[in-house]
């Protein structure tokens, strides 16, 4: 590729950067933070209630990845991220509809259609030449965006709901007029539009060839999706945090991952995948064990810390692994259903763990997904992780045994 065409390229993809990090911002602000504390200080909803709106957020956009992947392989970028981010605008202004449960879980759900298309740009705009460098942009972009978001809304959360719901509101508006500027080709896609039966077919083969991720694909979320309806309410009523102690917590995990990404991303490359799987995993799992435990601000930090260190650990192996799978020329339809498949735990996860909280305790919430966490790296231990060239992959990775 020519050097020119390369900047082009680059520039764009910094553009896309820049819409992921809004939309994720608002979307971390919404589920960790302001939708707890609206559906339980206005709307006077159980933990349940909760979980059971963001399992559906987390349905609809399982559901969006796997189509929006199929659609941009046929669809220019503007007009599907476009449309979905105008959906997700749709469950905003809902929410301050009509109070009672339909309308709370109608809007969660509307809210989930305009998250996954961008992210499915992004990733399949990053080129060969650099794939190490944006890969690590991307993944730095959306962490700040989802981690700065609830950080920043709980300060405001002190102040004002109103004002806290109507940032939102302006930082999504600002989001849709940026998504209608998209335009572009995913490098190596077909500029003709495939047929569904091609479509189908090369879903089969990528599906077949990743059946070893699929177990720990569905746990790492489910795990994930356990902790989204209780932490606000275990960090205020089991750890004493206030909010604006919380966003500490949170800022302190997310600057710790930020941070360590991409050297754990260079470290992965050169001694393996598999042993940062395992200890990222381990570390994962202790640190939400121990975590039940704290009481004081200055320990629930260090393990908030460990938490970011170990999933620092954990991302740019995984990323690595799943892009083998993602066939060429199909890049959008290739994340997308890989994302699909993975968020298969993140809608079940937190209509279970609001269940579970209800019925036993946010403690048994958080151990819980500490147990999962755990049986993700035996599963590591354990299985062999065999990449076949059925998805036309490329890359090489350290830590991976190949047949074929």
């Amino acid at each position: 590729m020519d050097e020119s065409k390369q900047r082009r390229l680059s520039a764009r993809l910094i553009g896309y950067a820049f819409i992921l990090f809004v939309v994720e911002f608002v979307r971390g602000a919404y589920l960790l933070s302001y939708l707890p504390v609206y559906a339980a200080n206005v709307l006077h909803y159980p933990v349940t209630v909760v979980g059971l709106a963001i399992s559906i957020h987390y349905v609809v956009d399982m559901i969006v990845k796997g189509l929006a992947g199929l659609l941009l392989d046929r669809f220019p970028a503007r007009v599907i991220v476009g449309g979905g981010m105008f959906f997700s605008l749709m469950g905003l202004l809902l929410l301050q509809g009509p109070h009672n449960v339909f309308i709370f879980l109608l809007s969660a759900a509307l809210f989930g259609v305009g998250i996954s298309p961008i992210w499915l740009v992004c990733l399949s705009r990053i080129t060969a030449e650099q794939r190490a460098f944006q890969m690590g942009v991307l993944y730095t972009v959306w962490l700040t965006g989802l981690g700065a978001g609830p950080v920043v809304i709980n300060f405001v959360l002190d102040y004002s709901l109103s004002v806290t719901y109507f940032i939102l509101l302006g930082l999504w508006g600002l989001g849709c007029l940026l998504s209608m500027g998209m335009g572009g080709r995913a490098e190596g896609t077909r500029r003709k539009t495939v047929t569904w039966k091609v479509q189908a077919g090369v879903l089969k083969k990528q599906l077949g060839a990743a059946k070893p991720l699929l177990p720990p694909m569905m746990l790492q979320t489910l795990a994930a999706g356990l902790l989204v309806p209780v932490l606000p309410g275990f960090a205020s009523g089991v750890m004493g945090l206030q909010y604006a102690e919380y966003s500490m917590v949170l800022l302190a995990g997310g600057l710790c991952t930020v941070i360590c990404l991409m050297p754990m991303g260079k470290l992965s490359d050169r001694f393996g995948l598999r042993g940062f799987l395992i200890l990222g995993f381990a570390f994962l799992a202790a640190a939400l064990y121990v975590m039940t435990f704290i009481k004081e601000l200055e320990f629930a930090l260090l393990t908030a810390a460990l938490l970011g260190v170990s999933y620092a650990c954990v991302l740019p192996a995984w990323n690595a692994l799943m892009a083998l799978y993602v066939p060429k020329g199909h890049q959008e339809m290739g994340w997308g259903t890989l994302s699909s498949v993975e968020g298969l735990g993140a809608f079940i996860g937190p209509v279970l763990g609001g269940w579970l909280a209800d019925r036993y305790s946010e403690v048994f919430v958080i151990a819980s997904s500490g147990v999962l966490l755990g049986a993700i790296a035996l599963w590591y231990i354990l299985v062999p992780l065999q990449p076949s060239d059925k998805t036309d992959g490329k890359a090489a990775v350290k830590g991976v045994t190949y047949r074929g």
